[in-house]
């Protein structure tokens, strides 16, 4: 008894690389450099602390940058901001968004990122993560 095996393609054809290997094709929906910008839903599930990897200053704000999953089981309930003379304290908060409860996602890490409003520019002050 003789087994055949078919291979069957959908889709596009994998688009060449610049080594000559076929690989994915560039329309594939690869992750984007950038990070996906987060809003604060408040009232989530389970809220927790969530480290973040960069505040960068810009006029009286800072862009926060950090590691975390696909929503609606990751999404940024709140920013808590506390301002003193020589330290600016921002600590993120996450959770699981409460309009989807039995909702199941994928583990799969993205960045995202927040602006900071500060009541004065951050100037000498140093920026603490309030998750560390």
């Amino acid at each position: 008894m003789a087994v055949v095996f078919m291979a069957v393609s959908c889709g596009e054809t994998p688009a060449p690389q610049p080594d000559g290997a076929v690989g994915v094709p560039a329309s594939s929906g690869a992750p984007s450099a950038e990070p996906s910008p987060a809003t604060p839903v408040g009232n989530t599930l389970k809220a927790h602390k969530v480290p973040w990897i960069s505040a960068t200053p810009t006029d009286s704000s800072l862009n926060v940058v950090w590691w975390s999953g696909v929503e609606p089981c990751y999404v940024l309930d709140r920013v808590e901001v506390t301002e003193t003379k020589d330290a600016v304290t921002v600590t993120l908060w996450e959770g699981h968004d409460r309009r989807k409860p039995d909702a199941v996602c994928i583990e799969i890490a993205i960045q995202k990122q927040t602006t900071v409003k500060l009541s004065a520019p951050l100037g000498t002050r140093k920026v603490i993560d309030g998750a560390k």
